[in-house]
């Protein structure tokens, strides 16, 4: 692969505009090449050998002296005269930048080698100061977790010995001391050097088996190890009497004083509380259970900020690799020496010379070994440098597969029913008000058609109930089989959906109620299933739901809940936030309640004034809804881009595509206006008319998902979020004070 397309694959996407353009330079060098290429004069000599410039100096002869000659030194007049540029560092707007000048602008060609330097020039201080800047983010970031490292150790003294350390502290001292007192006659027959080399390893190993024992006593006791390694030691060397004392030095405890554990996780309760201003517990509970859930946070904070380093320094290893790969080919197409000139100022620039991001991730490798990994180096390397999961396309292969499936039997059920002139049968409209919202599929159709099934018409009634159960019984199956973390998951986000604002609002959670609004007619059939089923009108064939009361009522609940999720995690979002377009937004889903419950009454009333009142509400709803779909979902519809009413940048290709899925968003947007216009189709039955509808929306929630990430994920770029954002388990009450001031 070349370096170019391995240069685009290696990069972190999130940082693309921070990466050196180097598709750009090769465009400039290609235009220094194709100038040389047209005036580059005949060749002097084509038929005999090709010449150097150096061969054609004066003989120095065969006998010169090794005393007479005097090597050339790099920095004489004359090696400074044959450079072809002198790069210096200039300082702009007090950032300090690097500036190259072109000593031969005169030559064929200078203008193009001038901007090439030039557009090299401002890659180079573009990736040199935005790897400074992840530096200083760093660096900031390692003297927080330097002061959560500090209550970590505090707090995990408090939980394995309560008492305090001055006891251990006064037994390690003493026990160093017997030691010493034992290999005195020792010390006094072994020369000086060695007794005291001999002296300190025999001290450290009776004191390391001490610790050990002391150890294990305490595991007992409290049913977890924590070695020696685990706090900070200092060894002193004592004079008179000579002898090596190794000494514990704990961790102070008052930094506990202004120390409180974060609450991440949040509940109803706490959400309340928050709600209401009431005041939060902050007294530490130091018990194993709270040392365990720091450790496991503390532990992932970790492991995002080591990875966090490992970009950045991959981000410095491929932009400095790529400034000498397009160097190199500068010098391979002018015949110049440039490449080492510029390469020396790289080396000697922050980008090259700074070697803060390598030190603090070997101190992070030390502490992450030692203090999550129990001094296990391969076990902590393993869960630091996890290694990238194997891309799977089963899943793809399989909804390609059983969409393709129903799309073959939708056509096949449509040419059925045609062919045999199914729906002119007496029966068509009972059959279309009862079995047709249980199955809308081939299977029953065909059954209904087969005399050996015909027959078994309590048995093919009951098929859709056994289905649903099967399903929910796989959904809320406890054991480790069919993607239990997914199913799990789904049903997290289902019940923080349902629950909202009582939940903190995560990007899962929205993005499923917004799912779950495209699916209201899903949720209707199962109010059918448990209406029919439940006042056993399967017996029958007959449908009384709708005329029941209830049922009535609880068309307009199930079709509201979804928005309202959504309308209630808008405000959430707007209290916790303070950001107005979560306002704009909750207006938008309040609107659509109004119309659904609008279109409901009209579908069950049929009367001239809820038509027109549905009409005019939904029109606004639409128009609003499109409008946030194109403009904000999707980023669209920006008439200073470079891409005239899109948006600057775009994953796809083609903008044709752009184009028409704004044509189909406002099309489908509009599909339910059959509902409100009760358009009458000759050949098709109420329900069918509604299941096209319903498909028609879960087709424009299918287009509308794909263009709402490209949005984001294009939004992650711009603002160089390439890391997700983990909570810190402690909070100090210094740095609340210090953030209430500014």
């Amino acid at each position: 692969m070349k370096f170019g397309k391995e240069f685009s694959v290696q990069m972190v996407h999130e940082w693309q505009e921070a990466y050196m353009d180097y598709d750009f330079l090769k465009t400039l060098l290609k235009e220094v090449q194709s100038f040389q290429l047209k005036t580059k004069p005949p060749a002097a000599n084509p038929v005999g050998l090709k010449r150097t410039l150096s061969q054609y100096r004066a003989f120095s002869g065969l006998t010169q002296r090794n005393s007479d000659y005097t090597p050339e030194s790099p920095s004489s007049p004359d090696d400074i005269e044959k450079q072809p540029i002198f790069v210096n560092p200039v300082s702009v707007d007090g950032s300090q930048s690097y500036q190259t000048t072109f000593l031969m602008p005169t030559v064929g060609g200078g203008e193009y080698e001038l901007l090439f330097f030039r557009r090299l020039d401002d890659e180079f201080n573009k990736v040199d100061r935005f790897y400074r800047s992840k530096v200083e983010e760093v660096l900031k970031e390692a003297e927080m977790l330097n002061k959560q490292m500090d209550a970590l150790i505090a707090f995990t003294i408090k939980v394995e010995n309560p008492t305090g350390w001055s006891d251990r502290t006064a037994d390690i001292t003493r026990l160093a001391s017997d030691v010493a007192a034992s290999t005195a006659p020792l010390a006094a027959s072994t020369p000086s050097g060695a007794r005291a080399n001999r002296r300190g390893l025999q001290v450290m190993d009776v004191i390391d088996e001490g610790s050990i024992t002391r150890e294990q006593s305490d595991e007992s006791n409290h049913g977890k190890v924590k070695k020696e390694s685990d706090y900070t030691i200092q060894v002193e060397e004592v004079q008179k009497p000579k002898r090596m004392i190794r000494t514990f030095r704990p961790a102070s405890l008052e930094i506990l004083d202004n120390v409180k554990i974060n609450n991440t996780l949040a509940t109803p309760r706490s959400t309340i509380k928050n709600f209401l201003k009431a005041p939060q517990q902050t007294e530490l509970k130091f018990t194993r259970e709270n040392l365990r859930k720091v450790e496991e946070q503390l532990k992932g904070v970790f492991v995002e900020f080591y990875h966090k380093l490992r970009l950045i320094k991959s981000y410095s290893f491929l932009n400095t690799l790529a400034l000498s790969k397009i160097m190199k080919k500068y010098d391979k197409i002018t015949t110049r020496n440039a490449s080492k000139y510029y390469m020396k100022m790289v080396d000697n620039s922050y980008l090259g010379s700074s070697d803060e991001v390598t030190k603090l991730m070997e101190r992070v490798e030390a502490t992450f070994i030692k203090h999550f990994s129990n001094s296990n180096r391969s076990k902590g390397m393993r869960v630091l440098r996890q290694k990238a999961k194997k891309e799977r396309h089963t899943t793809t292969f399989y909804m390609g597969f059983f969409s393709g499936c129903t799309v073959a039997l939708l056509i096949t059920l449509v040419l059925i029913i045609h062919a045999r002139k199914i729906m002119n049968e007496p029966g068509r409209i009972l059959y279309m008000e009862t079995m047709f919202p249980l199955y809308s599929v081939l299977l029953n159709l065909d059954m209904e058609m087969d005399p050996k099934t015909n027959d078994y018409r309590a048995f093919t009634e009951l098929l859709p109930l056994n289905v649903l159960i099967f399903l929910l019984i796989v959904l809320l199956l406890p054991f480790n089989m069919f993607y239990r973390s997914a199913r799990f998951f789904l049903l997290t986000c289902i019940f923080h959906s349902i629950a909202a604002p009582l939940y903190k609002v995560t990007p899962p959670d929205f993005f499923l109620a917004d799912q779950l609004t495209s699916q209201v007619q899903s949720l209707r059939s199962l109010e059918f299933y448990i209406c029919y089923y439940g006042w056993g009108d399967y017996k029958h064939r007959q449908n009384t739901c709708r005329s029941n009361t209830v049922f009535r009522t609880f068309s307009f609940i199930i079709a509201v809940i979804p928005y309202w999720s959504r309308l209630l995690q808008c405000l959430r979002l707007l209290f916790e936030e303070k950001d107005p377009m979560q306002g704009y937004n909750g207006l938008k889903y309040f609107l659509t309640i109004v119309v659904v419950c609008l279109r409901t009454a009209y579908s069950l009333n049929h009367g001239v004034g809820w038509r027109a009142i549905a009409c005019f509400f939904s029109a606004i709803t639409t128009i609003f809804c499109t409008y946030w779909d194109l403009v904000f979902d999707w980023g669209l519809l920006q008439h200073h881009s470079k891409n005239r009413w899109l948006r600057d940048k775009l994953l796809v290709p083609y903008k044709s595509i752009y184009f028409g899925a704004m044509v189909m968003n406002v099309l489908l947007r509009f599909a339910w206006l059959q509902t409100v216009l009760d358009f009458r189709f000759k050949s098709l039955h109420e329900q069918t008319t509604i299941a096209i509808v319903a498909s028609l929306e879960i087709i424009r929630r299918g287009i509308w998902n794909f263009f709402r990430l490209e949005n984001d994920h294009l939004n992650n770029v711009g603002n160089y979020r390439a890391f997700k954002s983990v909570p810190l388990p402690f909070n100090h009450v210094e740095d609340d004070d210090n953030d209430d001031r500014a």
